[in-house]
């Protein structure tokens, strides 16, 4: 399976980027191909200035994620609840890639859109220093909604599998070992 491993995090020394690194792991031992980008180290402008009405030329670090989103079967995206969201840089990339013509095509004569990106999978692996109770209850996983939904959904990408950490902040270093090895079998169990 050709995998598309997005680290949402922008920092690479934070626990998120470890999750991103046991889930590589794992994929690769299992044998799928795996394609990554670490949104913190790619260099674009993550505001869309004008909307929709003028699209930006995209930058070449967005293009190569544009061909790695068309590549893959699967995309996989691991990323910190900030706000109850995700984080706002992360929040740009989409805004920047998932573009009209890309992503989707709205319809000329109705309010319904062609989801361009169907036919794909995702995972999406989410971190929080909140209990996930507290995320469900009092958030209503406003960030999952956000991503799944309104985002990964919307372009036809389905079905997505959410696998959230709460109570990061407080874990231990044992727990925190145990997330990062469920996320290295989630990679390897990966059916192709």
């Amino acid at each position: 399976m050709n995998i598309y491993l997005l680290l949402g995090h922008p920092d690479t020394s934070s626990f998120d980027a470890a999750l991103a690194d046991a889930y590589e792991d794992g994929a690769r031992t299992a044998g799928h191909e795996v394609l990554r980008h670490n949104v913190g180290d790619m260099s674009f402008d993550p505001i869309l200035h004008k909307g929709y009405n003028a699209i930006q030329p995209l930058e070449p670090d967005l293009l190569l994620a544009q061909d790695n989103i068309k590549w893959c079967d699967h995309w996989v995206i691991v990323y910190p609840v900030w706000w109850g969201s995700a984080p706002a840089l992360l929040r740009g990339y989409f805004h920047r890639i998932l573009l009209p013509g890309f992503a989707f095509h709205p319809h000329e004569n109705d309010p319904m859109w062609d989801k361009l990106l169907a036919g794909k999978s995702g995972h999406i692996i989410t971190t929080s220093d909140a209990p996930n109770l507290y995320t469900l209850l009092v958030y209503r996983n406003s960030d999952v909604v956000t991503v799944k939904t309104a985002t990964l959904g919307y372009c036809g990408i389905k079905p997505v599998k959410v696998t959230r950490f709460g109570s990061i902040g407080r874990s231990t270093g044992a727990q925190r070992t145990r997330h990062i090895e469920r996320v290295r079998s989630l990679g390897s169990g990966l059916r192709g």
